[in-house]
């Protein structure tokens, strides 16, 4: 791992692409002369750790408490309606620290902007990005079809702070699924960045956290589990782990496993389900990671606002079939559609979370915030969430 400026992140690997994504498998694409020779190009890139210090001023909003976003922006497709909510709304703007995720830098789909960049300049914030992936094709879904070619072809995920930010560090988590064997084929896995903001109150350690989404509960639980024994290597400080976890109740490692537990679901009573179990996976379905949690002495209850959704699955919503297609037969949508029937085939997931260790929440603060949209309609497939917090005087007993 190194700490490098943006340019860092230009590569020529593009003109190998089409040879490279023509693996069927990682093990495949490993075995090939062609990746053995461009492996430590492709190791550079996927091993930095960008950080530049935009920030012009470093007052915090309030100085009895540290407000932190985390929000997974959907590529950063709508980047202009993103920044606009990060510099405008009225519960978002005065957030002193932002945990964002899925994050293009050169990808056709959202403008072969460097979206972390961005964000920083426009809002005037320090930042640590990490790149998780390089794509070998335009992205999954509607993405293949998108006007012009991927210039980095890098996706990733950032930490933005009003503050300094220092010791920046990543970890790799492991895959749970092999990136190479579908149809939108991609070098690397999930990378998460981790910081420490200097706020007036005291130290803060944050990562910004994504699990990956096609994978089962215990592939989840030992993403975040690889994060969880990272961090205990590390200094003690008060720590605040936010970010999209993928907490959709299913094991979407594969597409059979996913059917099967449509079905289960369905027999234990679609109402009871989605009333029950998707707006509080903590209950049964993801519990083992939550019981993880707490067992290595992290607080996730008073974080978050219980029951609160953050993805909003809507039958008619084209973009999220087309992603969804290539991993679901399409002969299961209607029966998707009439499990939903009755109610207006519209079904929500809690999907985001924070959780932290040695931090205590001001005032119950916790909130979800929805609706973020422009004439277009929503900026991102992910509502987002949003703490106070404040470093607690009191060491976490582990």
């Amino acid at each position: 791992m190194s700490i490098n400026s943006p340019e860092r992140l230009a590569h020529d690997l593009n003109k190998h692409f089409e040879i490279l994504r023509q693996a069927s498998s990682t093990k495949e694409l490993q075995q090939s002369e062609l990746y053995q020779r461009l492996l430590p190009a492709i190791t550079e890139v996927l091993q930095s750790v960008v950080v530049e210090n935009l920030a012009r001023d470093p007052t915090a909003h309030d100085e009895q408490k540290i407000r932190v976003t985390a929000w997974n922006i959907e590529r950063g497709i709508k980047l202009n309606g993103i920044i606009d909510v990060l510099q405008n709304h009225p519960q978002i703007s005065p957030s002193d620290v932002f945990l964002l995720t899925e994050l293009d830098h050169g990808m056709a789909r959202s403008g072969n902007h460097s979206v972390a960049r961005s964000i920083a300049e426009a809002l005037n914030l320090n930042y640590v990005f990490t790149p998780s992936y390089i794509n070998l094709s335009k992205g999954s879904g509607k993405e293949y079809d998108v006007n012009g070619s991927n210039t980095h072809s890098l996706h990733g995920n950032g930490i933005f702070s009003r503050h300094p930010l220092r010791e920046p560090l990543s970890v790799d988590l492991p895959n749970s699924i092999d990136k190479m064997a579908g149809r939108e084929k991609r070098i690397g896995s999930q990378r998460i960045p981790i910081a420490t903001v200097e706020h007036p109150l005291g130290n803060l350690r944050v990562a910004a956290v994504h699990l990956d989404a096609h994978s089962s509960q215990a592939k989840r639980r030992n993403q975040l589990g690889c994060l969880l024994d990272y961090l205990e290597e590390l200094p003690d400080c008060p720590t605040l782990l936010g970010g999209d976890w993928n907490t959709s109740t299913y094991d979407c490692s594969k597409s059979w496993y996913a059917i099967l537990g449509f079905w289960r679901r369905a027999l234990m009573g679609v109402r009871h389900v989605m009333d029950n179990h998707y707006p509080y996976p903590e209950r049964w379905f993801e519990r083992p990671l939550f019981r993880m949690l707490e067992g290595r002495g992290y607080e996730y209850q008073h974080f978050n606002v219980a029951g609160g959704c953050t993805l909003h699955y809507d039958v008619l919503n084209e973009a999220m079939n087309s992603n969804a297609g290539e991993w679901v037969p399409t002969w299961c949508y209607p029966w998707v559609t009439w499990s939903l029937r009755h109610s207006s085939g519209l079904c929500s997931f809690k999907l985001d979370w924070f959780t932290g260790r040695g931090v205590s929440n001001i005032d119950s603060s916790a909130a979800v915030i929805g609706d973020l949209k422009d004439d277009s309609g929503p900026l991102s497939d992910h509502d987002a969430i949003l703490v106070d917090v404040v470093p607690s005087d009191t060491k976490p007993t582990v």
